[in-house]
């Protein structure tokens, strides 16, 4: 349109990112979180509270913080929540009578996860303790740099591409007394724990961990009862899978969970369970039901919100959830005898909710391709909805956005692949564009009817961009997303292709001379496979990739069972197999110009992947160009230092527009 702009690069700092929907327990106020970030390219974010009733919505926690995880006492006349504003993540309390945040943890290493007891006398909480730390230990202020010392490391899972070096660390549980600020540490031992939800009379919690005896080899999580009284521990499932967010029924008889026993290891569909506490029974209510549940999309504007797992209604008689279908992500209902309805299931990304009980009244955190996120109400059982925010308005009024049009493209043999085509900014009938296909990672996440402020970016630049969900993908049922493991660069590759053949059948208004491709992780991944197959692509950049699954094995924080997993060996079986699905092998044939970003601190796949296939490459005399960004891990492109987001799409779109 004449009065509006494209996006631009930039446009990333003017995106404010809307989350965390919390209803009070009176049913009338909403707290919320509100992202921004600010001139100085560094992160803010802070609580609302908004009037269900006028709408009226009001800031209440300033500064240069950041704030989240806002959790309303049973009685509705306080919020904890935790804050960084001391130095540290720590609860904080703010009275909604008015007054000042008053701190009350002071954990040498911070907190995370508030949970209210059910007489609003304690908190649950977690925080990471060394063996010989104690959960008196308080967080040390000014205190003088250390020497470096070496790391000694004795277990086989000793980094995270999200906490980095373990350094033998492990999430404990605690109690903290609201009105003295005492606390009590309740687990202990070399595992990792994480609680859930308050037994509805206030003497247990539900909560995760993985207390096996080769807990260090095993990539599992159970689901225990906590005694808040004894710290006694109580196992409710098998040693078998990943059991997650684990809620307690009204009743006090039932523990609603997401999960699974890993019958298609990393690529099994979450479903729903049910587990009697007095019989110790696990029941899956979902089973006939072939889709994900939770939500698998994924965006740029935003990373890591919370889902609040399995949401008992006020009698007992139903659960909510998130689940992830054909693109879109939606709010379902469960009713006991496994009837599910669809509560929201539009065009859209569901990606936050939360439920009054006693009113059935719903608040939904909601993106679709033209916003990047606003919070909406509904009552369950009624149709329509009503807006709550719209935080990107004056924003959004001056941009130009590409609206993605869907498209299914037959494979090679026969597979429907879903996914869309954004025309270019400005399109004008009768002329040729360019076009780059952007490839997701996972493999098993979804690319959905979400905002997406870099595909939006380069549609801005005058590029066509196509992005589907290839086998491999979540939100097509259990054998498609299963279908690409020990097949990785197989029929993956020829979904892609076949997509990319198809939009150039029915689409005249591309240039099939000028093709770019790029893509992050798995997307990297099948970018560097890509690019070693076909010289069809003028362009290619590869994102965090994964050139050699040899030594990705040893060095990835997850390679030691994400090789056995995905590409259905590992080194220490059969190293051919490796090297076989590892682009590296084939660098020989590699031709298209490519670009090779990928961060400093990436522990999931590590930098020296891309290092390998940079020497690789330049050793040759190819046209390529390796860009290194420090302080940055996996995350890089969705919740990586500000600064460095924004170079990272220069370097983007400036090799593209070069080469293309």
């Amino acid at each position: 349109m004449a009065n509006k702009r494209p996006m631009t690069i930039d446009d990333l700092c003017n995106i404010k990112v809307v989350s965390e929907p919390q209803i009070s327990p009176c049913g009338t106020k909403l707290a919320q979180i509100h992202q921004v970030i600010d001139e100085e390219k560094e992160y803010q974010s802070h609580l609302y509270i908004q009037c269900l009733h006028s709408g009226k919505l009001t800031q209440w926690t300033f500064g240069k913080v950041r704030d989240h995880s806002p959790r309303w006492s049973p009685d509705g006349s306080s919020i904890a929540f935790i804050s960084n504003r001391s130095g540290k993540p720590q609860v904080w309390l703010i009275q909604t009578s008015g007054g000042e945040a008053q701190q009350v943890t002071f954990c040498k290493n911070g907190v995370s996860n508030p949970l209210w007891s059910p007489d609003g006398s304690q908190l649950a909480i977690q925080t990471s303790l060394k063996i010989e730390e104690s959960i008196e230990d308080k967080e040390e202020k000014n205190q003088e740099k250390k020497k470096s010392e070496p790391l000694v490391i004795n277990r086989l899972s000793y980094k995270s591409d999200a906490a980095g070096f373990a350094n033998e660390t492990y999430t404990h549980i605690a109690i903290v007394q609201v009105k003295t600020k005492e606390i009590k540490q309740l687990t202990y031992g070399p595992f990792d724990h994480q609680a859930f939800s308050w037994s509805p009379n206030g003497e247990q919690l539900a909560i995760t961990a993985n207390r096996t005896e080769d807990s260090d080899y095993q990539i599992i999580s159970d689901i225990f009862t906590l005694t808040v009284s004894t710290g006694e521990l109580t196992l409710l499932t098998n040693e078998k899978g990943i059991f997650q967010k684990p809620t307690w029924s009204p009743d006090g008889k039932t523990i609603a969970c997401f999960g699974h026993e890993l019958e298609y290891s990393g690529a099994t569909i979450n479903q729903i369970y049910l587990i009697n506490l007095e019989t110790k029974r696990k029941e899956c209510i979902t089973k006939t039901w072939d889709v994900h549940i939770g939500d698998a999309a994924i965006s740029d504007a935003r990373s890591g919100h919370p889902n609040p797992g399995p949401v008992w209604s006020k009698d007992g008689d139903r659960i909510f959830f998130t689940a992830s279908e054909n693109g879109n992500t939606g709010l379902y209902q469960i009713e006991l005898n496994n009837e599910i309805t669809a509560i929201y299931h539009e065009v859209g990304h569901v990606f936050g909710f939360d439920v009054h009980v006693k009113s059935n009244l719903a608040v939904l955190a909601i993106s679709d391709p033209s916003n990047p996120g606003d919070l909406y109400s509904l009552t369950i059982g009624e149709k329509g909805k009503k807006r709550l925010t719209n935080v990107n308005e004056a924003f959004l009024r001056e941009v130009d956005l590409s609206l993605p049009e869907p498209i299914t493209a037959p494979s090679k043999d026969g597979w429907d692949i879903h996914g869309w085509l954004m025309k270019p900014i400005g399109f004008e009938e009768g002329k040729k564009y360019p076009m780059i296909l952007e490839i997701h990672g996972g493999p098993h996440a979804m690319y959905a009817n979400s905002f997406f402020h870099e595909l939006q970016v380069l549609a801005a630049q005058g590029y066509a961009v196509l992005f589907m969900n290839p086998r491999g993908s979540h939100g097509y049922g259990q054998k498609f997303v299963d279908a690409c493991r020990g097949d990785y660069g197989g029929m993956d590759y020829e979904d892609l292709m076949a997509s990319v053949d198809y939009v150039l059948e029915q689409y005249d208004f591309i240039d099939e001379s000028r093709l770019g491709v790029t893509g992050g992780s798995y997307g990297g991944f099948m970018t560097n496979w890509i690019v070693g197959h076909t010289n069809r692509f003028k362009a290619a950049a590869t994102l965090r990739s994964i050139s050699n699954w040899t030594s990705f094995y040893g060095v990835s924080d997850i390679g030691y069972f994400f090789t056995k997993w995905e590409i259905g060996s590992c080194f220490l079986e059969d190293p051919e197999k490796l090297w076989y699905h590892s682009p590296l092998r084939y660098v020989k044939q590699i031709e298209t110009p490519l670009l090779i970003l990928h961060g400093e601190n990436d522990y999931r796949c590590p930098i020296e992947q891309a290092e390998q296939l940079y020497i690789a490459l330049k050793h040759q005399k190819k046209d390529t160009m390796f860009v290194r960004f420090p302080e940055s891990n996996h995350e890089l492109s969705r919740s990586g230092p500000p600064h460095l987001r924004l170079e990272r799409l220069e370097h983007l779109v400036n090799w593209f527009n070069k080469k293309m």
